[in-house]
Parts: C-alpha cells; structure tokens; sequence
C-alpha cells in the first residue's frame, strides 16, 4: 500500500511538471509578452528592450521556466505586467471566493445529488425516477449562462427576491456575499447534482443486482438492512472520483457563472487579465487550477483505494 501511495504521488507531481511546462509554453507562443502589454503604443525600440532587460525576458525560454518553476514552489508567482502588484496578493482574495462559492455549492449539491440518486436507483423506472433522472438531463444538458440567465429574470427582475448580479468587492467578508452568491450557487449545484445524481444512480442499480444482495435476499435479511449496511457503501465508492472531479471543474471552469453574475473569484479575474493581457497573471491562474485539478483527482483516488477492501485486496496480493 505504502508502495502504491509513493507510485501516486509521484506520478501526480509528474503530472504537475509537465502541466506547468505546458502552460509556459502556451504563454510563450502568445503573440507579445508582459513589456508589450505594459508598454502598449510605447512597446518599440530602445525603451521595449529596457523592459524586456528589466524583466528578464531576453533570457532563453528554458531558463526563464526554471526561474518561474523554482519560484512557484516557494509561492512566488511573480508580479502582474499592471502595475507590478505581486500575484500572490491578487489571487489571494480570489482564491478564498472561489472556494466560497465551490464549498456553498458542494455543501447543497453532493448531499441533494447522493439522496436523489440513491431514491431513483432504487425504485428505478417508477414515477419517482422517471421525474429526477429526466430534470437530470436537463440540467447537463442546458449551459450555465442560460439556467443563470433565467435565474436572474425569474427570481431578480421578476420576483425582485434575490440580487441579480454580484457588488460586493473581492476583498469583503465571506458573510457580505449573502444573499448575492445564492443565485450562482443554484446555478452551479444544478449541474453538479445532475452528474453525481446519474453516477449515484447508476452505481445503486449495479450494486442492488449483485450475488451478494440476491444471497442475502434469499436468505431472509430485511431488505433496508441489505440496502444500508451493504449495497450503499459499495454504490457511494464511484461517486468519490465524481465529486472529485466536480471540485476541480468548480475551481477552473466557473468562469461563465463568475462572469454572469459579476462574481470576483479566480475565473473572472483570467477574464480580466486575458483582456489586459497580463500574461504572468494568466500564466500563473492555470498553474494554480492546474495543480488543484491533479490534487483533487489524486486524493480521490487514494480515498477510493484505502475505502475500496477489493482494491486493498488486489493491491495487497500484487506486493
């Protein structure tokens, strides 16, 4: 097991490398660099090479990423090219909204999602299911910006019930979000139900049509007895990996809900830099969803082996 867990983690720091340098590289071929954006009309002759000078972007690519490489692991992420404010303070508050937002929609979705699986898993192809598994659908199939757009005309412009757009600054409390954030995190735990909600389904009618719970049938053990001590902990298994997943898409890929509902997390400030062009800011945004992606994928797949007995079994009988 020991020997399993150093595997994994090493092949997620591998992963890490060769995702940052991808993301070095992708900068790299941009057209322009942080001196062009900072510079703007200015960015020509003499003065763009005192820049580039100044910056240490006339250096080869290679050092320069061993530089940048070296630095992030000691949390220095550079400066931004608007203004040469430190990074690291700038994704700080956006960071902790980020997570604001991804807690308070995990905190509904994967409850609601595991309930509403687990019910249409077992009384499958009955009214029940067929009402849930159907607005399941819809709810993978409709795009953010819609659901959010009519969200914000029901309940804001309508109604008049909820904020329709985010004014509080990044900087603020967590308890000054409240009501705005509850629009997005509707949004975004509609989606996030729907995926785990099918898994969760899926995985109860698997689990339900095994030896194991047709022996135990026949033997007379009650049937929620059967469902709770024995079919639920082996349907829940696959959801880790799904929630796992959902967690690192609500870091790195809310940027239409950040940017519909005006909210100041990591997604909406790559918008803005990319719109700035401050290429470092860009740069050093994917690195962070990026590492966070293979973070939380590892950490369920280490949460599924030790919880799993057969994959402890397997893993056991290979060493």
């Amino acid at each position: 097991m020991l020997r399993m867990l150093l595997r994994r983690l090493f092949l997620g720091a591998v992963t890490v490398v060769i995702v940052s340098v991808i993301i070095f590289a992708g900068v790299e071929i941009l057209p322009g660099d942080a001196c062009t954006a900072f510079l703007e009309r200015e960015a020509q002759g003499r003065l763009l090479e005192n820049c580039r000078e100044a910056q240490g972007l006339n250096r080869p690519a290679a050092e320069r990423y061993l530089d940048w490489a070296a630095s992030a692991l000691r949390g220095d992420l550079g400066v931004s090219a608007n203004g040469g404010v430190s990074i690291a303070e700038l994704v700080g508050n956006r960071l902790k909204n980020s997570l604001l937002l991804a807690a308070c929609a995990l905190g509904v979705g994967v409850p609601l999602a595991i309930v509403l699986g687990v019910v249409t898993g077992l009384w499958r192809d009955r009214w029940i299911d067929l009402l849930f598994s159907t607005g399941a659908i819809f709810a993978m199939t409709i795009p953010e910006f819609v659901s959010a757009t009519v969200l914000i005309l029901v309940f804001s412009v309508w109604l008049g019930w909820l904020p329709g757009i985010v004014l509080t600054s990044a900087g603020a409390p967590a308890s000054e979000f409240f009501p705005e954030i509850l629009l997005p995190v509707i949004v975004l735990a509609m989606v996030m139900t729907a995926h785990i909600l099918r898994m969760v389904r899926s995985s109860v009618i698997e689990v339900m049509a095994g030896d194991y719970v047709q022996m135990a049938t026949l033997k007379g053990v009650p049937y929620w007895r059967i469902v709770f001590r024995h079919a639920l902990p082996n349907a829940l298994l696959p959801a880790i990996n799904v929630v796992a997943l959902t967690v690192a898409w609500l870091l790195g890929g809310v940027v239409v809900v950040e940017v519909v509902f005006n909210y100041p997390g990591l997604g909406r400030m790559m918008i803005d830099a990319i719109s700035d062009r401050d290429l470092p800011v860009v740069q050093a945004i994917a690195l962070i969803v990026a590492t966070v992606y293979v973070v939380v994928n590892l950490t369920a797949d280490l949460l599924t082996m030790v919880l799993n007995p057969r994959l402890r079994t397997h893993y056991m009988r290979q060493r």
